[in-house]
């Protein structure tokens, strides 16, 4: 399955609780599903993670929790950006954000 968001195809969405490392050179996506839909909430972009809680170790985690409801109602989408650099990733990230403002990128929500 995959996930169009602007001109690209991200991977997923799959439950966040079925993620596990590794991940390298992406951008990924949060999402919570209401209904038969999806909802941006976060937007980020990771050079490479091998930590099992890359996830729920982050800052925005509850966040992710308090917008979503649970954690059983958050998934995650990536976009492999493979030998980028990492304003590449920032630069799209930014761009994601500009246009859905999924709120926990906005500020301390």
């Amino acid at each position: 399955m995959t996930l169009q968001i602007l001109n690209y195809e991200f991977l997923g969405p799959i439950k966040l609780s079925e993620w596990g490392p590794p991940m390298e050179q992406v951008i990924y996506i949060l999402l919570m599903r209401v209904k038969d839909t999806f909802q941006l909430i976060y937007v980020g972009e990771s050079e490479k993670s091998q930590d099992e809680d890359f996830f729920k170790k982050h800052e925005k985690f509850q966040c992710w929790i308090n917008i979503a409801g649970s954690e059983k109602n958050l998934y995650l989408s990536i976009y492999p950006m493979w030998h980028s650099a990492p304003d590449e990733r920032k630069r799209l990230a930014n761009k994601i954000i500009n246009k859905y403002k999924p709120l926990c990128n906005e500020g301390n929500v």
